[in-house]
């Protein structure tokens, strides 16, 4: 971890940046008290077009509308058997 004031990254960002690309995380100082910190970019989902992909291949379908107001709140269907439960499990020991 690198730290670094304000007037410093201004002068030098390039150099400070190569740094995060390099993986460090670099904190930003004011009057010597930290008040940012610039850290390496890891994306949480699929590009648009790795999206598109994955529809066009069949992996996911495309939501067909909004779900209702009281979709979360709704009571959950009766399933005696744990048929939810053996499908989830199946899933995860295939990784599917």
């Amino acid at each position: 971890m690198v730290s670094v004031s304000v007037t410093e990254l201004k002068a030098s960002l390039s150099a400070y940046l190569d740094k995060v690309k390099a993986g460090d995380d670099v904190i930003v100082t004011e009057r010597g008290h930290a008040i940012a910190r610039v850290v390496p970019f890891t994306r949480s989902g699929p590009t648009p077009a790795e999206y598109e992909d994955m529809v066009r291949s069949g992996q996911i379908r495309p939501a067909k509308g909004k779900l209702p107001d009281d979709f979360f709140t709704r009571e959950l269907p009766p399933d005696p058997e744990g048929l939810l439960l053996k499908a989830v499990l199946e899933e995860r020991e295939h990784g599917w």
